[in-house]
């Protein structure tokens, strides 16, 4: 893993900046929280906000809409970033339900993954040797159509308080890492994060403590003082890793806030969405942009197989020449891995041949 480090800038006394000083972070925690409870969840809502007419996308609008089991959630903030009057907008169509998601695709189901065959306590999963992934939310600022956890059974699997599930992790050393995933781990407040850190913490066994959040990249305001303290006092390593799809959602006010998490590793997760990302120019843009806000981009996920999301699909030969020409147009450390994860596999699987 080659680490990411911003240049060093300095402040108005001529000493080092520290993040708190050169980034955008937000003072008030109260600031994200109301944008989650102004999220637009009406999909002729939505529709209107963009100038976007539901026939020019066959949006999933009025009864089509009722059978949703995967509701529309987008933070207004990220909504703020597509563009208008644009059916084709690339941020759109990651989270705009349609009527293609009642499609049914032989080879696609509700748990492609056999997550289910990975539990090992209440939110807690063993799916690779040395790590433990552990679903400390089970919600997420914004529903991406995607999502491979859109069938999750959440309610299963809720920590509580105590965090008695965490002994799974205690009670095996050979755990090196923990995962924090979800939903969205950044989804619990401040306090709440705060207390299941400082139990992970404990645990000496434990090296690293990996967060995957697409919560800074739908509302920045998330990363606040109190969070960026919190993730600080974690003794072990801490590896935050992003979910950018597109160089249009890294904005100006993303990016600077972005450069708040600069002290800790930051890696960049992308899944090769048809209809979104799934040409050369947007994914070199979007490796040059993330390292350029201090992120290194790691994996570009092929698509699981989830039911509801076929349309996002492309060939494993589109998906490998498209690779192919982001290692000649980018030098090696922005050319993300391009991986699919098998179920049951020791690990994922780069895609490596036509297919």
């Amino acid at each position: 893993m080659i680490p990411v480090k911003s240049l060093q800038r300095t402040n108005a006394n001529g000493g080092i900046a520290t993040p708190r000083e050169h980034g955008r972070v937000r003072r008030d925690g109260e600031d994200w929280r109301g944008e989650l409870l102004r999220a637009v969840t009406d999909v002729p809502h939505l529709l209107r906000l963009v100038d976007v007419h539901a026939s020019e996308i066959k949006a999933a609008t009025g009864q089509d809409a009722l059978r949703l089991d995967f509701p529309l959630r987008v933070p207004r903030p990220y909504v703020a970033r597509m563009r208008r009057g644009d059916p084709d907008d690339p941020l759109l169509r990651q989270v705009l339900p349609t009527t293609r998601e009642y499609e049914t695709v032989p080879g696609y189901g509700t748990d492609p993954l056999d997550e289910a065959g990975a539990v090992v306590d209440t939110g807690v999963l063993s799916k690779y040797q040395g790590r433990a992934l552990v679903i400390a939310s089970g919600s997420c600022a914004v529903h991406c159509r995607y999502c491979f956890r859109r069938h999750f059974p959440y309610a299963d699997h809720r920590q509580d308080s105590s965090f008695e599930s965490i002994a799974a992790v205690r009670h095996d050393p050979t755990i090196r890492e923990v995962i924090l995933s979800g939903g969205d781990p950044l989804m619990l407040t401040d306090a709440h994060l705060a207390r299941l850190l400082g139990e992970l913490g404990a645990i000496d066994h434990v090296t690293r403590i990996r967060i995957h959040t697409r919560l800074p990249v739908v509302i920045p305001q998330r990363v606040t003082p109190a969070l960026l303290e919190t993730l600080a006092d974690v003794p072990q390593r801490v590896v935050v890793v992003l979910h950018f799809n597109h160089p249009n959602e890294i904005d100006r006010d993303c990016a600077a806030t972005i450069s708040g998490l600069e002290e800790f590793a930051l890696l960049n997760q992308s899944v090769l969405l048809a209809g979104v990302n799934d040409d050369a120019d947007t994914l070199v843009e979007l490796s040059e942009r993330l390292f350029d806000t201090g992120v290194l981009p790691y994996y570009l996920h092929m698509p699981d197989a989830v039911a509801g999301t076929a349309h996002f699909d492309l060939s494993q030969r589109r998906a490998v020449a498209l690779h192919r020409q982001l290692q000649a147009r980018l030098p090696g450390y922005l050319v993300p891995r391009l991986v699919r994860e098998v179920p049951g596999g020791a690990a994922k699987e780069l895609v490596l041949a036509d297919g």
